[in-house]
């Protein structure tokens, strides 16, 4: 008996309606963060001229931000409507990714419980679920395109493959690695479409070649390393992934000798191509090895393998069979690492179970800044765009003074008459927070002011008063 004769559909299906659910009652649990804030400051431009001009600028091809555009200007600019558009996405990917599982395994709806736990409740879809970035919808155009792409279908899998390239460069990566097996397997129709799928996004690099092949572009990306690997497996499995793969092979070792369960065999080769996962194995090794020359790996990037794992690693697992005694322990261990998905998967969504969303917190120095002038920082722009999404929500009053970056406060500084108060103010890990503000206060402590921290609630920002005192002066 499998696993997923005891693990019901409806039951699967609950479960993952609640995790879908639980992201979107979070939504606006946490503030924006740099990246989502640049993704504001990106799309929601008066025109797409402007977009496409900014984008010039920018590591991203243009998909992504240009839907955001127009989708900005159907239903509203603001957090909500930023996030929404991943939700969409996240639910689309996973039905994608679930009718490619049943596919795979040659409608066998023992495949559907797994299918659903991973494409809808797993850290990875999670995580990503309602984030201003493209990854969700990244997701879901790399899970259609191996849709099309199983089915034999070149040119739906052409426009897939296509609009994939445009939404993030590994989806380039990943199709022009199909392209390349699907040559060597002699399908050159499949090849011919993956090879035409690449030429928008590799135009849109030579648009933007003079940003990409600069030493600023990927600038953060280090190179590949052990906290590569173990970033990318604690993204796909939750909390302590190494310690969970040490479980998972003792407790497969424990039901082959007790659980009736038979020998693991090594995935058919049609399930692996079709799936998309030889494609995907290639274009991981080719990322790694030019990520010695040129850093490229991120281990955010690569939630593009999920369309071709998870249909691969549910179908499989529908296969497997147990004794009664297996298949109880086999479904308290999926039940557990369900609940392990639960809590910390989403940490990082929920300020109550795990505080700031990516060490950032602007929103806070936004509301605690409203109607106050004489406002400095060193990411000013990012303070400017998350003061325009709070005032959006109504959370912030209309009549905002902009934010000043250090040359600003300069100019400021050097004309009369003096302002009596300042503030100084930014957002981040604290070590780089502290290095970037420290200029800036020193400036004004030059000039005879004193600052007072009106932040020492925060975790992750810094909003200094600093108040002139002309006995202070030397």
């Amino acid at each position: 008996m499998t696993v997923g004769k005891g693990f019901s559909i409806p039951l699967a299906l609950l479960i993952a309606v609640a995790f879908a659910f639980r992201s979107l009652w979070l939504i606006d649990a946490t503030a924006l963060w740099s990246d989502e804030l640049y993704s504001v400051g990106k799309s929601f431009q008066p025109s797409l001229g402007e977009l496409w001009s900014m984008l010039r600028q920018d590591t991203h091809p243009p998909l992504y931000y240009t839907l955001l555009w127009g989708w900005g200007n159907l239903v509203g600019q603001s957090p909500v409507s930023l996030r929404l558009l991943s939700w969409l996405a996240y639910l689309a990917g996973g039905v994608v990714m679930v009718a490619q599982s049943v596919a795979l395994a040659d409608g066998r709806r023992q495949v559907v419980p797994l299918a659903v736990l991973l494409a809808f409740c797993s850290p990875y879809p999670i995580r990503f679920a309602i984030e201003g970035k493209s990854y969700a919808l990244l997701v879901f155009l790399v899970a259609l395109a191996w849709w099309w792409r199983r089915a034999q279908r070149p040119a739906l899998y052409g426009i897939t493959a296509a609009l994939a390239g445009l939404t993030h460069f590994y989806g380039l990566f990943l199709m022009l690695a199909a392209a390349i097996w699907d040559g060597l397997q002699s399908r050159r129709r499949l090849a011919l479409a993956g090879l035409m799928a690449g030429l928008p996004a590799l135009a849109w690099i030579g648009y933007a070649a003079d940003y990409l092949f600069s030493s600023r572009s990927g600038s953060w990306i280090g190179s590949p390393d052990f906290a590569l690997l173990e970033e990318t497996l604690a993204r796909g499995l939750g909390l302590w992934p190494l310690p969970k793969l040490a479980v998972l092979v003792l407790l497969i070792w424990g039901l082959r000798r007790w659980g009736g369960m038979a020998a693991l065999r090594w995935p058919d080769r049609d399930m692996l191509d079709l799936s998309g996962l030889i494609p995907s194995g290639i274009m991981v090794v080719a990322v790694v090895l030019v990520s010695f020359i040129k850093p490229l790996a991120f281990s955010r990037y690569f939630v593009v393998l999920l369309p071709a794992l998870v249909p691969v690693i549910a179908s499989l697992s529908s296969r497997v069979s147990f004794n009664r005694s297996g298949r109880r322990v086999a479904l308290a261990a999926l039940l557990l690492l369900i609940l392990s998905w639960w809590g910390p998967g989403f940490a990082e969504l929920n300020p109550g179970a795990g505080g700031v969303r990516e060490q950032d917190q602007f929103r806070l120095i936004s509301q605690r800044t409203s109607g106050l002038a004489e406002r400095y920082s060193p990411r000013a722009r990012l303070l400017n765009l998350s003061d325009q999404m709070e005032l959006a929500m109504g959370r912030i009053s209309a009549d905002q003074v902009p934010w000043g970056d250090r040359a600003e406060l300069k100019l400021r500084l050097s004309t009369p008459p003096m302002p009596q108060d300042l503030w100084l103010a930014s957002s981040g890990p604290p070590p780089a927070l502290n290095r970037k503000l420290r200029p800036l206060q020193q400036l004004v402590e030059d000039r005879g002011f004193t600052c007072r921290d009106r932040s020492t609630d925060l975790s992750h920002a810094r909003l200094l008063q600093c108040r002139f005192d002309a006995k202070a002066l030397p």
